[in-house]
């Protein structure tokens, strides 16, 4: 378990000041609402004995500012608590998810073709979202308890030493021993709800992309009977989790009543004055200081499950590597080469490229046509290193790709892929996805270039929000600012993967004088269907 949780419990060293602030203020909030409750038992209590015992002096001042002062002290702290604490938490899964992004980002298409788009989201989201109950309801509640258990030993020892030992005692197994009570019965149940939670989510995603297809092979309602079965016995394991739950805090209130009545008892042999009613209280608060603890160590099977899940990820080591220190070249031109190219798709009984040999030269624009599946898109992957040659040498200007580290071979190529992807943004961040450091003027200059000028006369200008996909924009425009990036990034080779798919004829034949027009001086290979291209060439490839 504890290897499982290293790494993460680790995490908590870039944040000590503010855990160990934290934590303070759990204990300070604890400690008051025990010294409340005990505090104003004894208090009715010694009022009630001044009265018995007709004595007609009793400072009730000093009692009724301590009741006021652990009153607000206790308001004060919890809020303070709650508002630092889930800070913290924030910043740590924060942190996980930014670490989540940075290991899945270098996997190679083969390293994610393992995984589906929903178990990725579900990982990133859901399952490092489990890991908060790590600090949140494990650690800081055990470390809190321990603390102040010792600081109510030390405050009851000066005034009855057995006592105080037999209320440490007690508290101090039920904290060890009754979370692993329930750690044992909530285990299986905690990875069999995580496995669900993933499960339910990655069917509905699916359903919910899938419905055209579900529709026409009459498939909807066999899976939507699935999602409803699933839904079910994960919402029948949700309430055996909460029935645990709720057993656990009972447990914990019977060890609290039991402790009251034994200190109860053990306290009248000793005595009859209001320090009863202190000792009484203070078992009393016990279960406040209990409560929390059992109920957390029902979720550490979830959180396990969820920790396992996330280091799997975190464990990878990407497929292509680039050298930390790679050979330097001229990025102002582009010659492309190609020697002897073996490549197949892994699990695959055919090979896609067989002794391909190509030169491109600098300046010259290649069209690469061929059948579905022929391996036209994997020249481009080839290209920018999403996928590896079994054999044979890929060179820019004499060198080869795997001596280039990866912000050199970046820096060289444009992709402008067959489907663009546009975030819910304004124009101004969606353009500057091809480069960060490009100006106000860069940006109104490209866009005039790709004949997108138009969206300069709005009122908002280059802060107009495009939306979602660009629901704001037309095909044809959105494929313009992928041009518009490619342009920006400014690098001396352009691949283009069907940058007119799924267009209309004029449409079609405005961004093919548009990428004409742009990438004049520029290396290009673009992969294409359409032989009306071909104008655009000064060579064609069948593949």
């Amino acid at each position: 378990m504890l290897a499982i949780l290293r790494p993460y419990i680790a995490l908590y060293k870039h944040y000590f000041w503010q855990i160990l602030f934290g934590l303070s203020l759990s204990i300070l909030t604890l400690l008051a609402s025990v010294f409340l409750l005990s505090l104003s038992g004894w208090f009715l209590a010694s009022t009630a004995f001044v009265g018995i015992a007709g004595l007609y002096t009793f400072n009730y001042m000093l009692p009724a500012a301590g009741v006021r002062a652990a009153a607000i002290t206790r308001t004060a702290s919890r809020y303070m608590e709650r508002l630092v604490d889930h800070n913290t938490t924030f910043k740590i899964l924060a942190y996980l998810r930014t670490l989540a992004f940075r290991k899945i980002l270098p996997l190679s298409t083969h390293q994610l073709a393992h995984y589906q788009r929903a178990d990725l989201l579900n990982r990133f989201i859901v399952d490092i979202d489990a890991l908060d109950h790590l600090y949140l309801k494990l650690f800081s509640p055990i470390v809190t308890a321990l603390v102040t258990i010792g600081v109510l030993f030390i405050g009851l020892a000066s005034i009855n030493l057995p006592i105080a030992l037999i209320i440490t005692i007690i508290l101090t197994t039920t904290l060890l021993v009754v979370p692993v009570i329930f750690y044992q019965a909530g285990k299986q149940l905690g990875k069999t709800l995580a496995k669900q939670q993933s499960e339910y989510r990655l069917l509905l995603i699916n359903y919910l992309q899938g419905q055209a297809e579900l529709i026409l092979f009459n498939a909807q309602p066999r899976y939507r009977a699935k999602l409803d079965e699933l839904e079910s016995n994960w919402l029948y394991n949700q309430q055996r989790q909460s029935t645990l739950m709720a057993l656990s805090s009972a447990l914990v209130l019977l060890i609290a009543g039991f402790l009251t009545l034994l200190v109860l008892w053990l306290i009248t042999q000793y005595t009859l004055s209001p320090l009863v009613a202190l000792f009484v209280f203070v078992s009393l608060a016990s279960a406040e200081i209990l409560m929390p603890i059992p109920g957390a160590f029902i979720f550490l099977g979830q959180v396990l499950t969820s920790a396992t899940r996330t280091t799997a990820i975190f464990n990878q080591t990407p497929d292509i590597q680039f050298v930390a220190k790679g050979k330097m070249i001229d990025l102002s031109s582009a010659k492309l080469q190609f020697e002897q190219i073996n490549f197949s798709y892994p699990n695959q009984p055919f090979t896609v490229l067989t002794d391909f040999s190509l030169t491109v030269e600098q300046g010259e624009h290649i069209g690469v046509v061929g059948k579905t599946g022929c391996g036209k898109s994997t020249l481009l992957s080839l290209v920018n290193r999403t996928w590896e040659p079994q054999s044979g040498h890929i060179c820019i200007n004499g060198i080869e790709l795997n001596q280039l580290d990866e912000k050199t071979l970046r820096q060289a190529i444009a992709m402008v892929p067959q489907v663009i992807t546009i975030f819910s943004d304004t124009l101004r961040q969606n353009l500057l996805i091809g480069n960060q450091q490009a100006t106000e003027q860069q940006l109104i200059d490209v866009l005039h270039q790709v004949e997108l000028d138009k969206l300069l006369t709005t009122e908002q200008g280059l802060d107009l929000l495009v939306g979602q996909g660009g629901r704001a924009l037309s095909g044809g425009e959105i494929r313009r600012i992928g041009i518009a990036r490619a342009l920006l990034h400014n690098s001396p080779l352009i691949l283009m993967d069907e940058p007119t798919e799924s267009l209309d004829q004029q449409t079609e034949q405005q961004i093919i004088r548009l990428i004409k027009q742009t990438c004049k001086n520029k290396t290009l290979i673009m992969v294409t269907h359409r032989l009306t291209d071909n104008p655009l060439f000064d060579r064609v490839i069948s593949l």
